[in-house]
């Protein structure tokens, strides 16, 4: 087969370097404003995080009520900010990786020390337990991507300290339908140019979206000319906007003495685009075979 020799040879200089790896591990999702919603709780005179008193916080009196879900689903927050200056958080975490799913989850534990148990935590106003028992029940919970939440009901009792006196409450959240996620996608056209003035590697493309984003190029060519190794890195940023594929061109400049040459050539390229819907970056990235030509 044409070329087979070249990207065998390419293979194999590529493997020399090292490559770190691990767990890819998801950010934690943004947090989220809640649109409507309410939390309210009581607890039994001697509970330490209520003093016995009851709590009764709702997006329609003017509280602010915003929600933090993990991007598996496994965990919601709550933030209370009161309109008279309360603050409060209330934390309900699943088992292990699970996903949050209507239920009763019982022996939970303060998270997020609950290890592979179920975690639940209500603190705020300056008063936190330092270990906790408790259980709590979900009668509704609809996520969207990225830990959005759009439909969140449970109550929940909690002890501190291993003390009978409880605290016990419910919450109740609805957001709208979730917006779509920026769908990022790069591609890499399979010719390119050897320039022989200054032996860069003049690389092009296309990069497409859904929502309107800056979009962050860069990447690595590598090329086997007459038995050496050569290598270059390339950049560059483009508007990208929904409907069309939107044009990129950037020129690798080679780190050696040995320019880019006619032939084979391998393109590792990576794209970066911010997603204004959920306040974080997506990441794509494509190794492609390009054929440079002399120009």
């Amino acid at each position: 087969m044409q070329g087979s020799w070249r990207r065998a040879a390419l293979a194999a200089a590529l493997s020399i370097v090292g490559v770190a790896g691990g767990l890819v591990l998801a950010a934690p999702a943004q947090a989220q404003t809640v649109e409507s919603g309410s939390v309210s709780f009581s607890g039994d005179p001697g509970d330490y995080i209520t003093g016995g008193d009851s709590y009764s916080y709702s997006t329609d009196d003017g509280d602010q009520l915003t929600t933090n879900g993990a991007v598996d689903n496994s965990r919601v927050s709550v933030n209370i900010s009161g309109y008279n200056g309360d603050w409060w958080s209330l934390n309900f975490d699943a088992p292990g990786t699970a996903a949050l799913a209507p239920g009763t989850y019982t022996a939970a534990t303060r998270y997020p020390f609950n290890g592979a148990g179920p975690g639940l935590d209500l603190s705020g106003n300056g008063r936190g337990c330092n270990e906790l028992t408790g259980t709590f029940t979900i009668t509704n919970a609809v996520f969207g991507p990225n830990g959005y939440v759009q439909t969140f009901d449970a109550t929940f009792e909690q002890h501190c300290e291993g003390g009978t006196a409880a605290a016990r409450g419910e919450v109740h959240i609805a957001n709208p339908a979730p917006p779509e996620p920026l769908d990022l996608e790069i591609g890499v056209a399979t010719n390119g140019i050897a320039n022989r003035v200054n032996g860069n590697a003049v690389l092009h493309g296309t990069v497409t979206c859904n929502q309107p984003t800056s979009v962050s190029l860069d990447g690595t060519v590598t090329q086997i000319v007459r038995k050496v190794l050569v290598r270059g890195n390339f950049s560059t940023q483009v508007t990208c906007t929904p409907g069309s594929p939107t044009q990129w061109t950037a020129a690798a400049v080679p780190t050696g003495t040995t320019p880019f040459a006619k032939g084979l050539a391998e393109a590792i390229t990576r794209a970066s685009g911010y997603d204004t819907e959920y306040d974080e970056y997506v990441n794509v990235s494509d190794t492609s075979v390009v054929k440079l030509t002399r120009s």
